[in-house]
């Protein structure tokens, strides 16, 4: 019975489609898949080495601030106490207590740096706080955008955009303690 079974899969009119003889089908002969080309020296463009100059490497990360607290920050491993204004790569203390206290004059600083900031974060403490609009109006009409934040935020706001390779610097007054973790 076996035998009957094979010899019908193997007769050249078998239903299953297995042909012997004129159209053998390759999966039973051949072990190995042909190559008909294999490359090598003479073929110009296909065997070339690729070769990569750096001609500069690429500067660190830049200034990033890992952490505040009521004290102060953690900014690029320089503990600062207090408000600071952070104009990579310098990191400044300044000299404000509360988001009142921000005047033309303590933001003076950032419109006469050279190369000019494009962008100016500004950290307020524990909530986002409304700035006098002259304040505001004044560094924008010198070309500078200001994102006024809460302090949290604003760290991340000035990481991303730093991360960019932005031309931006940061003011930051740190988050006063809250009851809730007191």
């Amino acid at each position: 019975m076996a035998a009957v079974s094979c010899a019908r899969l193997l007769s050249p009119g078998c239903v299953h489609g297995l042909r012997l003889g004129s159209r053998v089908l390759p999966a039973l002969t051949r072990v190995a898949p042909l190559r008909s080309h294999r490359l090598g020296p003479a073929d110009d463009e296909l065997y070339q080495r690729t070769t990569v100059s750096v001609m500069q490497k690429e500067a660190e990360a830049g200034t990033i601030i890992y952490s505040y607290s009521p004290r102060g920050f953690n900014i690029s491993g320089n503990r600062v106490l207090g408000p600071c204004a952070v104009v990579p790569p310098a990191i400044l203390q300044w000299n404000v207590g509360r988001h009142t206290d921000i005047t033309e004059e303590s933001l003076s600083l950032f419109h006469l740096l050279e190369p000019r900031i494009e962008v100016l974060v500004l950290g307020t403490g524990a909530r986002t706080e409304r700035l006098d609009p002259n304040v505001l109006d004044s560094l924008r009409k010198k070309g500078i955008a200001v994102e006024v934040q809460d302090t949290p935020n604003a760290c991340a706001t000035f990481n991303f955009l730093s991360s960019e390779r932005r031309l931006v610097a940061a003011a930051l007054i740190p988050p006063p303690a809250s009851s809730a973790v007191e």
